[in-house]
């Protein structure tokens, strides 16, 4: 046998090893923002369906993580980014985060909620930005709970309110809009130097507002923003079986804002494909139905159920207060700005 064919022959070889030899799943990440949760037996099954690891990378906020996403630009930190909400859409899409995807399953998807005609972040689901309050507080100190936004303005209610500072959190701006939908740009300023004056006081995410200022989590402020759903979780969560929820939201006309939430192939990802497949399973009834219990948000796939305990004792409002996102996109730095100087630069 000659040198040559010897030398393809073993190539041949070599080759046909490779084939068959088994191959390491893939690896998809996936990055969100701090609230971000799912059963482990859904993504158990994404895993067996495409033989591949899915790894999550929390970056904080939503306003936090999209920011993040912003400025690793074209070499991204992740494959697919899912969190960013239409208080901070159109700060993604400027920064060209996305790679254009239409998902088949947006057929199922009412176009209400698809706000990028151009498929690069495709909603998963909603939810509300409310004032919650600590319903034990307020009975011991004989003072009705809060009714309204106006409310807060009282004396009684002096020292007793929390926010998170819209410049970094995603529901620190959507109740900002919900303040600017309800009073209008000519005062929604003026409501907050109520509010400061009333002794208002502003961390910098979710997670310290509720669980070290919020009275109901051992702080010392029985009002807070939160989600309409909260008080649910509360209920259904208890370490003790409970007959009611110890908290509850402020759902009157105007007090609540609206979020929709995306997911979005990031730029840059060498993971297109499974990316996609990603992307097609959080819109799907698999993962959209595990999402009400697990982040206390409404799936925006009309085929997916509802469980009970998510309906029976959520409190949703009847009006939002609403911003456009033309609006939003145009003025939210503007409005942040504004809304700095009053608030923080006192």
């Amino acid at each position: 046998m000659t040198k040559k064919l010897l030398l393809a022959l073993l190539a041949v070889l070599l080759a046909a090893c490779g084939a068959t030899a088994p191959q390491d799943p893939r690896t998809l990440t996936v990055m969100t923002h701090d609230s971000f949760a799912v059963s482990e037996e859904v993504v158990a099954a994404f895993q067996a369906e495409h033989d591949a690891t899915v790894t999550f990378l929390k970056m904080g906020d939503t306003g936090s993580a999209t920011n993040a996403a912003v400025l690793a630009g074209a070499q991204p930190l992740a494959d697919v980014f899912y969190g960013v909400d239409n208080t901070f859409l159109s700060r993604a899409l400027a920064g060209e985060i996305f790679e254009p995807y239409e998902s088949p399953l947006l057929a199922q998807i009412p176009d209400r909620f698809e706000l990028d005609p151009q498929h690069r972040a495709l909603p998963v689901d909603f939810g509300d930005v409310c004032l919650n309050y600590e319903k034990a507080y307020f009975e011991e100190a004989g003072i009705a709970p809060p009714a309204n936004l106006e409310d807060l303005l009282k004396p009684e209610y002096a020292d007793l309110l929390a926010v998170q500072n819209p410049a970094t959190s995603s529901p620190g701006l959507a109740f900002l809009l919900a303040t600017i939908g309800h009073f209008g740009e000519e005062g929604y300023l003026d409501y907050w130097q109520g509010l400061v004056d009333n002794g208002l006081k502003v961390v910098n995410d979710w997670e310290t507002a509720y669980y070290s200022e919020f009275s109901q989590w051992g702080g010392t402020r029985p009002i807070i923003v939160s989600y309409a759903s909260s008080p649910p979780v509360e209920l259904v969560f208890a370490e003790e079986p409970l007959s009611e929820s110890p908290t509850a939201a402020v759902v009157a006309d105007g007090a609540c804002f609206r979020q929709i939430e995306f997911v979005g192939i990031l730029r840059g990802t060498q993971n297109r494909e499974l990316a996609e497949a990603w992307v097609d399973f959080m819109l799907s009834t698999t993962f959209q139905e595990d999402m009400p219990m697990q982040m206390f948000v409404f799936p925006v796939n009309e085929n997916a159920q509802l469980q009970p305990e998510f309906v029976n004792y959520l409190e949703v409002p009847d009006e939002t207060s609403v911003v456009s996102p033309e609006d939003i996109a145009a003025k939210r730095e503007q409005w942040i700005n504004a809304w700095t100087q009053v608030v923080l630069r006192q």
